[in-house]
């Protein structure tokens, strides 16, 4: 496998790395996370006017990019910057199933920053099974919406929800799962955003008879939600390299300057050990990584299995990195002024995010098993 980056990628990741550095420290950030929709829409823009979410959709939906090794550069970059606009939200779970059904106009306005697309997929009383879907999509006077939708990425702002709801079939099964297009601030949607830990939003949403449109054929939407879901794991698993590899070397010069006894941190010998233990786990979750983004367009079971095993590494890897990032630093790292706490929180609640370490290393074995029979 050719890990060479083409011309074409090269400059995207250039790209995403001087308009960070440029245009997105870590007080522009900030107050971008304390915007009301949580985000600055103005940088959003330019973000897609640069190409970087264009770069998450194939060329046939008007995009230039799409491919898992595309969505990891983006969202390694992303991480790096500690970005929270919508790359995850609308970006990738929300402007999938729009490129897949075909919403030509739709996908336009989302990559265009115009847009934004959220996907309502989990429910207060589900975890991290994908068919574990209560809410119900009637037809009578067109389609509607019953139910409750919980922790929908930056769900509060959006314009346009993408929403799973199930047509028949018990609440757990594969079958009989469809998806729907919402109008955000459309009649029978509830809306209740907040911020979490790491400085990003969501929120909770409830419909009530709310009108929806099918995207594909209801009640055989479960193939699409797997894919999008893989690709929202594919983009967290990116993203966690991008934030190790800030976190590591933050702490590699901070152990460089800071001294003790006369003598840098960094000369001690189990400070050494330990930084070295972190280096040799960050690599290992980045081939994890590009195994996951080089296989992304394969058959489904090899597809979900390297998702799953590099989503288990980035999200054991990264709780790792984060707490001896934290360790290493001592006191300063508990500050606010100072980036690396607010790169460990993002790390830690990503493992958290389409399920952590412990689901999809059982997810793992159950899809081993599935290949082997």
């Amino acid at each position: 496998m050719d890990f060479t980056l083409s011309e074409e990628r090269r400059m995207l990741v250039e790209t995403a790395q001087r308009f960070l550095r440029d245009r997105y420290d870590m007080p522009t950030r900030h107050k971008a996370a304390a915007a009301p929709d949580g985000f600055d829409r103005a940088l959003w823009a330019d973000m897609a006017e640069l190409g970087l979410i264009g770069a998450l959709v194939p060329p046939e939906a008007g995009g230039f990019g799409g491919a898992g090794e595309d969505v990891a550069l983006v969202f390694e970059q992303v991480g790096r910057g500690l970005v929270v606009e919508p790359f995850l939200a609308s970006g990738v779970l929300g402007l999938w199933p729009l490129v897949r059904a075909g919403e030509t106009a739709l996908v336009e306005q989302v990559m265009a920053g115009e847009t934004i697309a959220a996907f309502a997929h989990g429910e207060p009383d589900g975890r991290y099974g994908l068919a574990e879907v209560s809410t119900r999509a009637a037809e009578g006077d067109g389609w509607r919406i019953t139910g409750a939708k919980a922790v929908v990425l930056n769900g509060d702002a959006a314009d346009v929800l993408i929403v799973s709801a199930r047509v028949s079939g018990d609440a757990d099964a594969e079958d009989g799962l469809g998806l729907f297009l919402v109008e955000a601030a459309g009649p029978g949607v509830t809306r209740r955003g907040y911020g979490t830990v790491d400085g990003a939003r969501a929120a909770e949403i409830v419909f009530d008879e709310a009108p929806a449109r099918p995207l594909g054929e209801p009640g055989r939407g479960f193939a699409l939600i797997e894919e999008t879901m893989g690709r929202g794991v594919l983009a967290l698993a990116a993203e966690a390299v991008g934030l190790m590899e800030v976190c590591k070397d933050t702490t590699l010069d901070y152990l460089r300057t800071r001294k003790q006894f006369g003598r840098p941190l960094g000369a001690f010998q189990a400070l050494q050990h330990r930084m070295v233990e972190m280096v040799l786990e960050i690599e290992q979750a980045r081939s994890a990584v590009m195994l996951a983004a080089g296989t992304f367009e394969a058959d489904r079971l090899t597809r979900e299995r390297n998702l799953a095993a590099a989503k288990h590494l980035t999200g054991r890897v990264g709780r790792m990195v984060a707490e001896e990032a934290i360790q290493l630093h001592g006191g300063i790292a508990m500050t606010w002024e100072y980036p690396l706490p607010h790169y460990a929180k993002r790390l830690v609640m990503l493992d958290h995010l389409l399920g952590d370490t412990d689901h999809h290393l059982e997810r793992f074995i159950r899809l081993g098993r599935e290949d082997a029979a």
